[in-house]
């Protein structure tokens, strides 16, 4: 990700860009809203990225935890 100063008058200018930050980053997965796979701050001064998560195995895997409030009560000693 890139940004660059930009100067919109009396003409338009563009700065050197520069380097916010570097990484893999892509779109989101199909089944969420088509994008950019980012999202910035309406204050302009964080962004929200989706960065692919390493497979170290060839098929998704998806782990259901049941019962995990009463786990925590019991290591908590409640």
């Amino acid at each position: 990700m890139m940004a660059v100063e930009v100067q919109t008058g009396p003409t338009f200018r563009a700065g050197t860009p520069k380097v916010l930050f570097e990484g893999i980053y892509g779109h989101p997965p199909p089944t969420l809203q088509p994008g950019f796979g980012y999202d910035v701050a309406p204050d302009g001064k964080r962004f929200l990225m989706v960065k692919p998560v390493e497979q170290k195995s060839s098929s998704p895997q998806l782990q259901v935890v049941e019962n995990w409030l009463e786990e925590l009560k019991r290591k908590a000693g409640k």
